[in-house]
């Protein structure tokens, strides 16, 4: 079971639907009624059932306490392998500075030997292993269709945690530390998206993925059906970045083989804004409290 999606939350307004967009509709429009302070404390309160009806200052207390038990007690019950707390928090916490990255394993086993000087790589793997297993991280595999172009596709997975609030817990962050810190709060946005997306794709019967090229070009997010139907996704959590993002998709498109995999079924800018609309180049943008499956 993944945590709740903002439009099982009932924090979505719902009016932009994925399942739609597969289906050729994209005359959208809607109208987000999450203020960006409150985008902070879903990030930070996470999409557990058992937090979302609670108090704003005990929801946030709910993964910080998960967190604390899962290190303590489930981290040795998920396979019986006694493992070190304090050695688990720091992985965890590199992990977490890393959310929304393609950082390699190597850079986060450096990160942690600053503090642990006998952390190898199959342990750190072990640990990564073990906090898969119990649904902490859940990292995106790259998306590799057939190119026009010789640029070369990175295969590199997206480190992502199941849900945002677990990264928030693991750096201590509030929803105030958020406001403060764009660049931290942009990458918790982007987990946040990613989880969503991933609860709306799995109804539809698909994956979710991420492109990244040698020549830069990235996309957050590239949602696969069975059926061969696939969207490209940009996350961004301002409305500036908005431009930006929508090039981005347009060159990615062009890069694909058409005779490969089929046109895209939408372009998307995923934001953290409060209105959907369509470009007038095509690309939709759509708040995070637009969507739903």
């Amino acid at each position: 079971m993944r945590p709740m999606s903002l439009w099982e939350s009932r924090e979505s307004s719902g009016e932009v639907s994925l399942g739609s967009l597969f289906a050729c509709n994209d005359k959208i429009n809607g109208t987000s009624k999450i203020s960006f302070n409150e985008l902070a404390f879903i990030a930070c309160r996470g999409g557990y059932p058992e937090s979302i009806s609670q108090e704003k200052e005990l929801a946030l207390m709910a993964a910080r306490n998960y967190m604390q038990s899962l290190i303590k007690t489930d981290l040795v019950e998920v396979d019986g392998i006694k493992r070190n707390s304090e050695r688990a928090k720091s992985i965890l916490r590199s992990y977490a500075r890393n959310i929304s990255s393609y950082a390699a394993l190597k850079t986060i086993q450096s990160d942690v030997i600053a503090n642990d000087n006998t952390l190898d790589f199959r342990t750190l793997e072990s640990y990564l292993g073990a906090f898969e297993k119990l649904f902490v991280i859940e990292e995106i595999a790259a998306w590799s269709p057939k190119l026009r172009s010789k640029a070369t596709i990175r295969s590199a997975n997206k480190r992502q945690f199941c849900d945002p609030s677990l990264a928030a817990a693991v750096l201590g962050a509030s929803p105030k530390d958020l406001l403060e810190d764009l660049n931290t709060f942009g990458l918790l946005f982007e987990s946040l998206c990613d989880r969503d997306l991933r609860v709306y794709t799995e109804v539809l019967s698909g994956d979710v993925y991420h492109y990244r090229d040698n020549t830069g070009l990235e996309a957050d997010a590239i949602i696969h059906l069975t059926n061969g139907k696939w969207g490209a996704v940009e996350i961004k959590l301002g409305g500036d970045q908005i431009d930006e993002a929508a090039k981005h998709l347009l060159m990615l498109k062009e890069k694909i083989d058409a005779d490969d995999v089929r046109e895209p079924e939408f372009l998307m800018v995923l934001t953290g804004t409060q209105f959907a609309y369509k470009r007038p180049n095509s690309v939709l943008v759509v708040p995070i409290g637009c969507l739903k499956e």
